[in-house]
Parts: C-alpha cells; structure tokens; sequence
C-alpha cells in the first residue's frame, strides 16, 4: 500500500509576513516550516503503517519552490520513506484550484491507495484542496477526521461537528483530511534525522505531470488579492490607577465603554 502524505512549506506564524508586490505572500521574506496542520497527516499516515499488518509506503507530497523540499525533509525526519516535490516557476501564484489540478496530476503518476491532509494549511486556511483533489481524482473524500482507521480496503474517520459525531467510511482508494485533533505529532528523533539524508526525493516539473498551464499560476488564478493592509502597530494599552480606591469604578467604565461587558 502506498500513502501519500501532502505537506507545504509556509511562513512562520510566529513571525512577521508580509504580501509581495504581486499580491502573493512573501516567502523569501519570512522564515518558513513544514506547517502544523501537516505535521498531524504525517502522523496520522505513520500511525496506519504501525498498525498495518501489510507493507505500507509513506511519501511526502510538496507543491512550491525550492525551499519547500524543508517541509518534506521534516516528513522523512518523522518516518516518511520518501518525498515528491513539484517545483515548476510556472506554478508562481497558483490558487488552490490550480493547485489541486497539479495535486492530482501527481498523485495519479504517483499511484496511491490513499492520500492524507491537514485539515488546511496555516497560510491560507482555506481547507477546501483535499475535496477539490477528491472531485479532480473521482475519489471519495472524508474529511477534518479527529480519529483514522484502516481496515482492509476501507478507511474510516470520526469528525466531531456542532451537535454531534459523525462517523464517516470510504473505499480505497480516497483522500482523508485530519484535523489538530487526530493526535500529537511525534518529534523527529535523531535516528530519523540521520537516516532521512538518505531517503530518495524526486522533483517533478509540470511537464513531467503532463499538466495543461492553462489556470496555473498568478495570471491564470481563478482567485487573486488585490489589495492588502498592513496590520496596525499595537497601541499601548490603558493603565488604571487604584490610588484612593476609584480603580474599580475606572476598570468597569473602561470595559463598558469598550463593550467588553
């Protein structure tokens, strides 16, 4: 069995991020990492291959440009056998619908029994490429699952909603998406760091997908920003005195005065 574990390369949330000129996130700017939310579908596929009786294969799948070969060096350091990476300038600027059609062109040269992902990525936060990949591949799709089993040819997902627990169950092959709920991710230890300079990566171009550029990239994206903000310094925050015992009164004003109460 083979799984394909898609992980991105993202700019540190702890950091400043800024847009370039061309309404895209500056990522030579800003340090970058493997983001959380994949680090839990990584886990989540590790976890399948500790409680398989059968053969499993682990590949981390990257879409971006050079520095997001990081995000697959975090996978094999956790366990992954081995890493795909899309790196084609073309790709510059891709939303995700142009990004789900580049997905699935990969995993079916790929070949795969089940694709896992993050529930959404800490850049973009959108949560919608694995369904999108699911409708472009004909698979089925469970999706934001706090809890993955598999068994035989069928894979199977716990998703808590608002008012209930959903239990939801696919044929092989499908793509299943995780939320932060699904289980801590395991630190990579120093064995997995040494043996992952050893692990194979290939790196694929769009030609090598065969993918038509039509819809790929800045200009061909179905959805753009077109205006950005920076965000506002913060301001410095009131101080109440309780000098001759009115620092009650001066709190409560402030919190209605703000409605804050």
């Amino acid at each position: 069995m083979k799984i394909l574990a898609l992980v991105k390369h993202v700019p540190d949330a702890t950091g400043d991020r800024e847009f370039a000129d061309d309404g895209t996130v500056d990522r030579e700017g800003a340090d970058g990492l493997l983001s959380e939310l994949d680090e839990y579908a990584v886990e989540q596929s590790l976890q399948i291959r500790e409680n398989s009786d059968d053969d499993v294969e682990i590949v981390a799948l990257t879409v971006g440009p050079d520095d997001a070969a990081d995000a697959i060096k975090k996978a094999l350091q956790m366990g992954a056998d081995a890493g795909i990476h899309i790196n084609d300038e073309a790709i510059h600027g891709s939303d995700a619908l142009a990004t789900s059609k580049i997905l699935a062109a990969a995993v079916q040269k790929a070949g795969a029994d089940l694709v896992v992902c993050g529930m959404a990525s800490t850049d973009g936060n959108m949560g919608v490429v694995p369904a999108m990949l699911a409708e472009r591949l004909g698979w089925p799709a469970a999706t934001f699952g706090h809890t993955v089993s598999l068994e035989g040819q069928s894979v199977t997902i716990k998703r808590d909603g608002d008012t209930a627990a959903q239990t939801v169950q696919a044929n092989l092959p499908a793509v299943v998406s995780v939320t932060d709920q699904s289980g801590e991710a395991r630190y990579p230890s120093m064995k997995g760091v040494i043996a992952a300079k050893k692990k194979p990566v290939d790196e694929w171009t769009l030609d090598d997908l065969g993918v038509d550029t039509a819809g790929i990239g800045l200009e061909g994206a179905a959805t753009k920003v077109t205006d950005t903000t920076p965000r506002p310094p913060k301001q410095a925050g009131t101080i109440v005195t309780d000098e001759d015992g009115s620092g009650a009164n001066a709190l409560v004003e402030f919190l209605s005065t703000n409605k804050f109460i």
